[in-house]
């Protein structure tokens, strides 16, 4: 016997965000930008819920959402043309967007994420490019070096 769904549907999910203040846009192949307070995110029709994300939420940088990147002392917001150092409104603007997204979606709001705006790479200069540094011979001082 199937079961009936409690949960909305994806042109209900979306209607639900218009009536809480959500700007809803059709982008091209069944993607669906919603933005508010400057940011925004692209959605699809999800497998196992009504909405899944195409691109998380991020700042709204001309039109496109910017991914947020983490580069150890400082955050920053990336576009496809710009990066541009993250201010404490835009992290707060983004958590708050995520967070309004996730509940008016029917979405699970995890601990770690709810404590503050979470990156989407991380990107320390301390350990950028060290998987591609040649693996160095260890040196065995208990064998003899040639010559003695």
């Amino acid at each position: 016997m199937k079961r009936n769904s409690r949960l909305p549907g994806f042109d209900q999910t979306l209607e639900l965000l218009r009536k809480r203040g959500f700007e809803v846009k059709q982008l091209s192949q069944g993607r669906v930008l919603v933005s508010k307070y400057g940011c925004g995110a692209e959605l699809v029709p999800g497998k196992d819920a009504p909405v899944a994300f195409a691109v998380r939420p991020g700042a709204l940088v001309q039109g496109e959402v910017a991914r947020l990147v983490d580069r150890g002392y400082q955050k920053f917001i990336k576009s496809s043309k710009y990066e541009l150092p993250a201010t404490a409104a835009w992290l707060e603007a983004i958590h708050t967007f995520g967070e309004e997204l996730k509940q008016a979606a029917g979405g699970i709001s995890l601990y770690n994420e709810s404590l503050g705006t979470t990156s989407d790479r991380y990107l320390y200069d301390r350990v950028a490019g060290r998987e591609a540094a040649p693996a160095a011979v260890a040196v065995r001082p208990w064998e003899a070096a040639g010559g003695h």
